[in-house]
């Protein structure tokens, strides 16, 4: 069944995906935030695909830490889970994520249209200077900023690998930075195509204040996530 509901949802995702993509194409003649809305939609019904042909659900825990102005969200990343789940959990997101998938056909002209930030991590010190100049546009609008400290997807069990840029971009935005722990690695796990059925919680952290030491908040912010996470996670087994 998990199989049976894995390819149903494949086949929702680029069907629906295809349709949005093409009927929202009159948008790019208008504002940003139009774009943003049509994607969340479009996440919106991806969440209802995984529920409906795969059994997952989501809990969302720590509302009242859900930013609604400009703010540094820094999240575990197991899975593509989160990068749907954000376009519905936050007003206005700015992800930032890999520049390979601005490559991609429609995906990645809509990101450029949405403002997302992308990242060449081939490319240290261009790639901090573009992430900065995108991320500050971000912040002048309003918006929220997220990011995957540990840069890729992990898997359950590895360590932590927490990267510098987290720690470059708080401080030069000097934002409230707010952790999110999330257990999508019990259910979409891997990159394999199979999605498990079961509930993902996600937990929005009290904020961390901007101003903190580089090291101080590189640990700070570990120590929370990592704490949080294993604690959700521990809940579910």
């Amino acid at each position: 069944m998990k199989l049976i509901g894995s390819l149903l949802f494949l086949v929702f995702y680029f069907v629906v995906s295809a349709v949005i993509y093409t009927a929202a194409i009159p948008l790019f003649l208008g504002p940003r935030i139009a774009v943003i809305r049509a994607a969340q939609f479009w996440a919106r019904l991806m969440l209802w695909a995984l529920r409906a042909f795969c059994g997952q659900t989501y809990e969302v825990r720590g509302r009242e830490y859900v930013p609604h102005r400009a703010a540094l969200v820094a999240s575990k990343h197991y899975s593509m889970w989160e990068t749907i789940a954000f376009m519905v959990l936050l007003d206005d997101p700015a992800i930032v994520l890999k520049r390979e998938l601005m490559w991609i056909p429609f995906y990645g002209w809509y990101g450029v249209k949405m403002g997302m930030i992308p990242i060449d991590r081939s490319a240290k010190a261009s790639a901090m200077r573009l992430m900065r100049r995108k991320s500050k546009a971000a912040k002048d609008a309003d918006r929220q900023i997220v990011i995957f400290p540990e840069g890729t997807r992990r898997n359950l069990g590895d360590a932590p690998a927490y990267r510098s840029g987290v720690a470059g971009l708080y401080k030069f935005l000097a934002l409230p930075c707010v952790p999110v722990a999330l257990t999508s690695g019990l259910v979409w796990r891997g990159r394999g195509p199979i999605k498990h059925p079961g509930k993902i919680i996600v937990e929005f952290l009290p904020h961390i204040a901007p101003g903190m030491k580089r090291d101080a908040f590189m640990a700070e912010l570990e120590a929370r996530i990592e704490s949080a996470t294993n604690g959700l996670l521990s809940e579910q087994e």
